[in-house]
């Protein structure tokens, strides 16, 4: 589907439940959100799958579109989301039968029965903005903040290489239609807990280096999340940290998870394709953002790692 059909296909629908992806962040959510209240403004009724692992800076703007128990929708629609398996915990009476996708990620499985995909997207968010203002839903000052927040998520902050002469022309409108760009920069990109502070600081001294330093890994263990006293959740940016480094061309974040398994976070520069080095390991992302989760010992993780960032680096 192109922005177009997808605005018609839901202008003619009511009665949505909208689901997002596990470990969800700030572009999964607030497109939901924004999607929600963009519905809503249409006299539609839309309501969000409580995702159960969504953080307090995020519930803060989408909680109270979250569906009541009783709620039972017609329509299920799912953002920002790959693949079927990466469905929020919980909604397992909704992923076999999802109506809509929206999402930007190419490496899109097609598990909808409609899909409206495109990978050129930075965020989301700027599709969500794009079918909205296609359906003539009103963008206000709440649903232009959730969009903000979800397309500066993506880009973070308009720092990454997927930013976009149109993603900023979007985000221009977001704040004339009266998104706080300023607050909101200040709240979720310049603003940590002293947890997380010292957790990161913990990470920037435990990066390893290979392929004489065009490779990283950093890592985030479960011992180190109790020493803090915080959650995989806070850690959003944690996966830009080793890819800062001069010189470096390949990083792989790697967070530690129950039972052996490992979620791992890659980041590249333009040159190398991190959703390439991802689909090895049966996950996927973007050119220069991906990820995967792998099973095994820590050192024969970092191998199969390792060498699938020489090939794509062709050393």
């Amino acid at each position: 589907m192109t922005i177009s059909q997808a605005a018609k296909w839901l202008s003619e629908r009511d009665n949505f439940i909208i689901l997002t992806h596990k470990r969800p962040d700030g572009d999964t959510l607030c497109s939901a959100g924004a999607l929600a209240c963009g519905l809503r403004s249409m006299g539609k009724t839309a309501y969000l799958f409580p995702n159960p692992e969504a953080t307090d800076r995020y519930l803060n703007y989408v909680g109270k579109f979250y569906a009541p128990e009783d709620y039972k929708p017609k329509y299920v629609v799912c953002v920002d989301t790959a693949t079927r398996d990466m469905i929020s915990k919980g909604a397992d009476d909704y992923t076999a039968n999802v109506d809509l996708v929206i999402d930007h990620h190419g490496s899109n499985s097609g598990y909808g029965a409609e899909s409206c995909v495109d990978p050129d997207a930075a965020a989301c968010g700027e599709m969500i903005f794009s079918v909205l203002r296609d359906m003539g839903a009103v963008i206000d000052a709440e649903t232009a903040s959730m969009l903000y927040i979800a397309i500066t998520t993506d880009t973070g902050c308009f720092q990454y290489t997927n930013t976009s002469s149109r993603t900023l022309e979007i985000c221009a409108e977001l704040v004339l239609a009266g998104a706080p760009n300023g607050a909101l920069n200040k709240e979720f990109f310049r603003t940590k807990s002293r947890g997380v502070f010292q957790c990161e600081g913990e990470v920037m001294q435990g990066i390893q280096f290979y392929h004489e330093g065009r490779t990283a890994f950093a890592f985030v263990t479960q011992e180190m999340l109790r020493r803090h006293g915080i959650i995989e959740g806070d850690l959003e940016d944690v996966a830009a940290i080793p890819g800062q480094i001069e010189g470096v061309m390949v990083s792989f974040t790697l967070k530690e998870q129950d039972e052996g398994w490992y979620k791992v976070s890659c980041r590249t520069v333009p040159a190398v394709d991190s959703n390439a080095i991802c689909a090895r390991f049966g996950g996927g992302g973007h050119r220069c953002a991906g990820g995967c989760h792998m099973h095994g010992e820590l050192d024969e993780v970092m191998n199969r790692l390792t060498a699938a960032a020489a090939e794509e680096m062709k050393l």
